[in-house]
């Protein structure tokens, strides 16, 4: 991490503008932007009369809460007035600019003390007001609409203080570089922070830095957004949001609970919908890339993994002219020196490290060739750029015909996928982080990929991530194996979370949810998924054949690959056949390296480590004498003990409900690693159509149930059925499950056992309960007679005496006459306050006593 001395903290700086209200009026929109406590404020003036252009006006001066008050009540009229959370940006298309706002927002995630948030809900405000009386141009409806089908209210996230476009490892990483415009081969670095001591005036003194970080710009979806906010001074301006997926849920361990988030980004580069994006463009950019992270903490150490997906990176697509479920594969380009593959790997080492381990899932024996086509490319680009790398860094790379291993018989998919998995792991590593403990890097990364890196690719990266969760909770101290079960809470847990996680990027990208599930490749699925499978195929039919072109279109005008323009003449672009320019501008090469050189010399030298992070760049940099300054302040920022929060509200208190969903309500065993399936008495199965069990391992879907299985009848079946039954009331009876069998005795864990109460101590207790019952009313009847009710009132004052000890009619709030204690008991509560407090595990009963004494004289 380029930092391994404690004293020297380098913290991100904190947006100073997470609340912003918008004040309309006819000649000006005014954005008061201030911070979460509403002290500090700051303005943004926008002139509305400026025709077709954004003239933007920033006041350089912070102002406090009374001067903004002063300067609204200076507004004439009534403006209109918008509450927001952050600016998105501006937009225009063809006659004026649009300003976008987020509305509402909703906690999802927090990476230690860093809060992630979802958008819920935008609002999409005019800037330049019409002057003209001539009508507005006929396609800026249009493209308005357009815009507004991508959906900001879903899989949208930022954050004010974490950098989401950045891995963990890379932002716990200590800068190396300061500038917006940096070169890593001629710039000089910052100086090793491991042997800087010029600014420490004592020894061991702690040195606090902040930093503004320099994001990944492949991940920011609103950059063309904010590309007209780049002048302006305040850079807290600027809310970058990612697309992709963010879950967070929770293990409990024994009541400790440990968080383990899920983040996925995608890249807004070559972005597009199924078979309209394919393969790679001449910059190395490939479909449906996603990376994702998983990060494990318990609070004080935090332990990650990275993994990612992408089409094969190659200039390869699928003709969708003729109506078909799978259109023929076939190669656009031929690229016998891999020169495209080169860009995108050479990407991946800069930014991960070595090795790259290649995880094809793509098919390579076919009857009739289709997907072994893109198979045989990616083997040859790997094959010959590796006799330009160093051996100890060459790519791996590894085939796994998924397809073909679920089709064999009793083959586990998950099994083989796990031998995969654990070499997998061991030879990247993953990232580690505690205090007082040697930190761990990740060195490398998995890169995996199907045909459309969707079902196959999903179930791959849960086989890793489940690997990698095992090696993560045996780092942080919980397990002493890193193996974990199937049907545990645990995995339980992490499956509903990739299931999710593969559902919403196949809505992203194919339109549909995930048609093949990990419980089919686990064999685990029961007959009636197979119906909501199709369903799930003609979905995706449906989508790409008739729906993905508008979205082709609206992605390419929300990320500014398509700029509406009045001066340039050309069809709109819903009348472009194809938008094949936009996304593979071909840029010649300017200089002379040779092919062979496609890894840069400082990436070169940095293997295995990572060049991203062991040269990290910031945009900011400047150290701080106090890590209390609110810029800083991640503590406060967490718990914003400034305002009153419901319990329901926090994001804290909402993932540790989760750790509930996995838990059975009837269970002897409560660790979240071991199976919790009953093996001693099996429940009986509910049948399906075909005879065979609806829960069962091996013959649940419709490759194995084809395979010579023959359905029985009904009456086969209930005869069946019938037998299981007489044959478990003939065998013996198992015990019932009490506590004295299912817990150890009491005795045995602390030495004592429980007896009965003595008559004196139930006396004792009874007296306190007619007490309760008097002081709340609970015994008295709601609707009975007066004499009935005096003898309710009688019989329960039976033995009671209460004496007044104070005189409540003379006594004020000014005066109060304190109850006189009798100096014995005062003696004996001396000596009970005398007595030892911090009892041992093992409590003797004599410490009690004068307590018990101390009871009984009330």
């Amino acid at each position: 991490m380029n930092n391994d001395n404690p004293n020297i903290v380098f913290n991100p700086l904190i947006s100073s503008i997470q609340k912003v209200v918008l004040y309309e009026t006819r000649a000006r929109l005014y954005l008061v932007g201030s911070n979460n406590r509403e002290t500090r404020f700051r303005l943004l003036t926008i002139d509305r009369l400026a025709h077709n252009r954004l003239s933007i006006e920033e006041n350089a001066n912070e102002f406090n809460s009374l001067e903004i008050r002063r300067f609204v009540a200076s507004l004439t009229g009534s403006p209109r007035v918008t509450s927001a959370y952050g600016v998105l940006g501006f937009v225009r298309f063809l006659e004026g600019y649009y300003l976008l706002l987020v509305t509402k927002r909703k906690c999802c995630a927090h990476i230690g003390r860093h809060l992630v948030y979802t958008i819920k809900d935008t609002v999409m405000v005019r800037v330049n007001e019409v002057t003209s009386q001539r009508p507005p141009h006929p396609h800026e409806d249009r493209y308005k609409r357009m815009f507004q089908n991508i959906d900001l209210r879903s899989n949208f996230y930022f954050s004010y203080s974490y950098d989401l476009t950045r891995t963990l490892q890379y932002n716990e990483s200590a800068p190396r570089y300061v500038g917006a415009k940096v070169d890593l081969d001629r710039d000089e670095p910052l100086p090793d922070w491991n042997t800087l001591t010029s600014n420490v005036d004592k020894a061991h003194e702690r040195v606090d830095y902040a930093f503004r970080t320099d994001s990944r710009k492949r991940f920011v979806w609103n950059a063309y957004l904010l590309q007209p906010m780049e002048g302006i001074m305040l850079k807290d301006w600027l809310l970058e949001v990612t697309h992709g997926f963010v879950s967070q849920s929770c293990i409990s361990i024994f009541g400790r609970h440990v968080n383990v988030c899920l983040v996925a980004r995608r890249s807004s580069r070559f972005a597009g919908t199924r078979f309209l994006k394919r393969g790679a463009n001449f910059q190395g950019d490939v479909a449906n890339e996603v990376e994702t992270e998983q990060i494990v903490s318990d609070g004080q150490r935090i332990c990650a993994f990275t993994q990612m997906r992408g089409s094969i990176p190659s200039h390869w697509s699928q003709d969708i002219s003729k109506m078909v479920p799978k259109p023929q594969i076939q190669l656009d380009i031929c690229d016998p020196y891999a020169q495209t593959p080169s860009l995108h790997f050479e990407r991946l080492l800069f930014h991960y490290g070595a090795p790259l381990i290649m995880l094809n899932l793509v098919k390579k024996r076919e009857r009739r060739k289709h997907e072994s086509i893109i198979s045989k490319e990616l083997e040859y680009s790997i094959r010959y750029l590796n006799q330009f790398l160093p051996p100890p860094h060459r790519m791996k790379h590894i085939h796994f015909d998924m397809a073909r291993q679920s089709r064999l018989s009793g083959g586990n998919v998950m099994e083989q996928l796990a031998i995969h998995a654990e070499s997998i792991v061991q030879m990247t590593g993953m990232f580690f982080k505690a205090a007082g403990s040697e930190p761990g890097l990740q060195t490398g990364i998995v890169r995996t990929n199907c045909v459309d890196c969707l079902d196959r690719t999903n179930s791959a990266q849960f086989a890793i991530g489940k690997c990698a969760l095992g090696h993560q909770l045996e780092r942080l101290g919980f397990v002493k194996s890193a193996k974990l079960e199937f049907d545990s809470d645990c995995v339980t847990m992490l499956e509903n979370l990739y299931e999710e996680h593969g559902d919403t990027l196949a809505l992203q990208y194919g339109g549909s949810q995930l048609v093949h599930r990990i419980k089919t490749y686990r064999k685990t699925a029961p007959w009636g998924s197979q119906g909501s499978d199709v369903m799930q195929t003609l979905s995706r039919y449906y989508s790409n054949t008739f729906s993905d072109t508008e979205k082709q279109h609206s992605i390419n005008l929300f990320l500014g690959i398509y700029k509406p323009s009045l001066t340039k003449q050309g069809p709109p672009i819903w009348e472009l056949q194809t938008d094949y320019d936009m996304h593979n501008a071909f840029v010649p090469r300017a200089d002379s390296k040779a092919i062979t050189d496609w890894v840069r010399h400082k990436v070169r030298e940095c293997l295995p480590y990572s060049c991203a992070d062991s040269n990290k760049l910031v945009k900011e940099l400047f150290r701080v004498h106090t890590s209390g300054l609110e810029m800083i302040d991640a503590y406060s920022n967490y718990h914003q003990s400034f305002k009153w929060t419901d319990f329901s509200e926090h994001i804290a208190f909402e993932i540790s409900q989760l750790a509930l969903r996995y838990m059975p309500t009837f269970r002897t065993n409560f660790s979240p690693f071991q199976r919790q399936i009953q093996t001693s008495r099996k429940a009986r199965q509910n049948p399906s159509m075909t005879g065979q069990s609806s829960t069962g391992s091996t013959n649940s879907n419709s490759s194995s149930s084809s395979e010579g299985d023959v359905s029985s009848s009904d009456e086969e079946l209930s005869a069946s059925f019938a037998e299981k039954e007489a044959n478990q009331t003939e065998s013996s009876e198992p015990a019932v499950a009490t506590l004295a069998t299912g817990l150890p005795s009491m005795e045995e864990i602390y030495g004592c056992t429980i007896n009965p109460p003595s008559k004196q101590s139930m006396a004792v207790y009874k007296k306190y309960v007619q007490m309760g019952k008097l002081s709340s009313g609970g015994a008295r009847p709601a609707q009975t007679a007066v004499a009935q009710r005096d003898q309710e009132l009688a019989k329960i004052m039976r033995g009671i005496t209460l004496r007044p000890l104070s005189d409540y009619g003379t006594d004020s709030y000014l005066s109060v006459r304190p109850p006189v204690v009798p100096r014995k008991s005062l003696i004996v509560y001396a000596e009970y306050c005398r007595t030892r407090s911090t009892f041992n595990a093992v409590p003797k009963l004599e410490e009690f006593d004068l307590l018990y004494q101390y009871v009984q004289k009330l």
